[in-house]
């Protein structure tokens, strides 16, 4: 939930200037046409309104409704004493932001009937008043039916985004968790026999120095060629510790999309793809670039990744049935897009992206150019 003032969230200013007119219209409406008695009774239940209004904000489930009541009370009397069926847009703008289903639509359904009732209980005490602010009042009433879904969905919206980050965190936790563990199994398999090996011929080697002098000379080479061997294993090691294979995050992407219950169609084998380290992790950066924004921005229900690899090209597609690239594009400022376009385009390949249905983003990747370059890095 924002701020008891918040609207609309990314502008709290704009929120401010219009909580600011429909406070200033029942001072307006009342002062206008009563007598003085009168007038000072409407002010008092209007701050009685706005005085539960701002302490429903702050308060813990039960009070929360109720002062929720309390408003929906206040309101029928502003209907039936004076006339005036505009602070249920009030109430109906709370309503939206409860985040329990089953509160929310007790109150919304009893938000909804009092004020229907309230509103032709009007019709019989002003009925010239109501009937020349007809129009008005059916706008309210529209306000009052769709406002809370409008407002509940945004809140709904916001909780699974939160949800979605946390699950993100978690992930990634268990990413760098199950990568530690899988280095430390390494180092026990290779380098931890390697140097006990070493250890073992060392002591061999030592005591043979005086009683067999060419016997000791043969486990030092042996001792120098196991180094070796292990060294060779080491840099290995470090060499598939920097790199991020498309496999592997192809199965981080799937984690994501199921979390953000975004349905995955996968076109391709990842038994087929046969490319330098450097090649691979660039396109898995893009790749999981671009579905960050999917799951950021898209909207989308649906993500199909389809990928293929021939003599001369690996591509891969992104799609999405979203909102499509201009919009995403607008809420992430292009920062990701362009650093998509710079890794691509290091490898001599090329991007392009499609809004017009959905997103689709292609990546282009040219192999022999790749692989002149992979071999030069390795």
């Amino acid at each position: 939930m924002q701020t008891w003032y918040s609207i609309i969230p990314k502008s709290p200013m704009l929120s401010i200037y219009i909580w600011i007119i429909f406070c200033i219209m029942p001072f307006f409406f009342i002062i206008q046409s009563f007598t003085l008695w009168q007038i000072i009774v409407g002010i008092v239940i209007i701050l009685g309104y706005f005085l539960c209004h701002f302490f429903s904000f702050s308060a813990s489930n039960g009070l929360k409704y109720m002062w929720i009541s309390f408003q929906m009370v206040l309101n029928i009397l502003m209907t039936l004493i004076f006339g005036y069926v505009y602070l249920s847009l009030f109430t109906a703008f709370f309503i939206g932001n409860i985040k329990q289903a089953v509160g929310f639509y007790i109150m919304y359904g009893l938000h909804i009937g009092f004020t229907v009732l309230s509103i032709v209980g009007g019709y019989f005490i002003f009925l010239d008043l109501f009937i020349s602010q007809t129009p008005f009042i059916i706008i309210n009433m529209l306000g009052v039916v769709l406002l809370p879904f409008t407002l509940y969905s945004r809140t709904k919206r916001e909780n699974l985004e939160g949800e979605l980050e946390t699950a993100r965190e978690r992930i990634s936790e268990l990413t760098v968790f199950e990568e530690r563990q899988r280095i430390a199994r390494d180092l026990h398999d290779t380098l931890g026999q390697k140097l006990s090996m070493i250890g073992l011929k060392s002591d061999l080697a030592m005591r043979l120095i005086e009683k067999n002098p060419q016997l000791a000379v043969v486990e030092i080479k042996d001792i120098r060629q196991t180094a070796s061997i292990a060294l060779k294993e080491v840099r290995e090691l470090v060499a598939d510790m920097r790199a991020v294979r498309i496999e592997e995050e192809l199965y981080r992407v799937e984690q994501i999309l199921k979390a953000a219950q975004i349905k995955l169609k996968l076109n391709g084998d990842t038994a087929e793809i046969k490319m330098p380290t450097l090649a691979e992790n660039v396109i898995s950066m893009c790749l999981k670039e671009a579905v960050t924004n999917i799951v950021k921005h898209s909207k989308a229900s649906l993500c199909r990744i389809t990928f293929y690899q021939s003599d001369d090209e690996f591509q891969m597609m992104i799609q999405d049935n979203g909102i499509g690239f201009e919009r995403a594009n607008e809420l992430t400022g292009g920062n990701g897009l362009k650093g998509m376009y710079e890794r691509i385009e290091f490898l001599n390949g090329a991007l392009e992206i499609d809004s017009s249905d959905g997103t689709t983003v292609t990546l282009r990747v040219p192999l022999a150019i790749t692989h002149q370059k992979g071999e030069k890095q390795a």
